[in-house]
């Protein structure tokens, strides 16, 4: 990256939008989080409320991306209304919300990746899915998912605490990734990591609904085939979004040739891209279409519309 590449990114990190823009891309983003917030709150407490659901591998696998969005989405825009609101805030917070938001950001591909094996067993060896997809499995499974995101994050923790001088977590930084863990060494093992998570996730998800949709075809059901390719359609999608966060270095080397308005404008449209739609499609694809979780959340949510109308006549 030549030097005027990082001259733009300088600048960014200096450049104030107007006090109108600012507001309006606050107030989207806190609102936008708050109704995602509320869905998936109702998603967790249909959950508990119910045997069918906590006794099943795939709704524990999909209330634990439920659960991590949540995490995630509360922890990035915290991140971004502290950037309006302080702008640099506590080193030592900082690499708090920072790992956090790694940790929850990782998980959500791996997860879904799990959802999609999890599918796969159900469709093409449905007599074994009781015997290989059990819940023990699943707790350990997704223990595995935390630890390979702990694999990504912990050795920056350590390289920082071992490199940089102690006066650094007492003072203030604006709080991104790359101005925590700014170590070469810390960039390159990122970048690494990513293209690892990015290929075996991908290879997962071609093989599983590959044969899935295989499976589905060789059926005289037209409409098996329809849902099947329907379902592979919008998993592809949701995955789609959520494995862009691993192409965005890659991203940010393009949008840096921007002028710098450009570029800031351009990046908050990629931070929504990359962090707030995907959560926002996940409860829809994976509660809302399912018609057994339908069923039992439709009366929670409608109960919430009741009691708001007792009280606003």
């Amino acid at each position: 990256m030549n030097s005027s590449s990082f001259s733009n990114m300088s600048s960014s990190l200096t450049y104030r939008d107007s006090l109108s823009t600012a507001v309006t891309k606050n107030v989207l983003i806190v609102a936008l989080g708050i109704t995602i917030n509320y869905i998936n709150g109702t998603l967790i407490h249909t959950f508990r409320k119910h045997e069918i659901f906590y006794m099943n591998p795939r709704y524990i696998l999909f209330i634990h991306l439920v659960v991590n969005d949540m995490i995630q989405l509360t922890t990035s825009i915290s991140l971004f209304v502290f950037s309006y609101i302080f702008y640099r805030i506590s080193t030592s917070f900082c690499c708090f919300i920072v790992t956090f938001a790694v940790f929850t950001t990782v998980n959500s591909p791996l997860n879904l990746a799990l959802m999609a094996v999890e599918c796969y067993i159900a469709v093409c060896f449905p007599l074994r899915h009781a015997e290989l997809c059990t819940i023990k499995r699943t707790y350990f499974l997704i223990g595995c998912i935390w630890g390979l995101s702990a694999a990504t994050v912990l050795p920056d923790i350590a390289l920082i605490l071992a490199t940089e001088p102690l006066w650094l977590f007492n003072s203030t930084v604006f709080c991104d990734r790359d101005t925590v863990f700014r170590h070469p060494i810390s960039i390159k093992k990122r970048d690494v990591s990513y293209i690892i998570f990015l290929s075996g996730v991908w290879l997962t998800l071609l093989f599983t609904y590959l044969r899935i949709f295989c499976a589905a075809h060789a059926s005289n059901s037209a409409d098996g085939r329809a849902k099947a390719r329907n379902t592979i359609l919008i998993h592809g999608f949701q995955l789609l979004l959520c494995m862009l966060t691993y192409v965005t270095p890659l991203a940010k080397m393009f949008l840096v040739f921007l002028p710098i308005a450009q570029y800031v404008q351009a990046y908050f449209f990629w931070y929504i891209l990359i962090q707030i739609l995907p959560r926002l499609v996940s409860p829809i694809v994976y509660g809302v279409r399912d018609s057994t979780f339908r069923q039992y959340l439709k009366k929670y949510l409608l109960c919430s519309i009741g009691e708001v109308n007792k009280l606003h006549p």
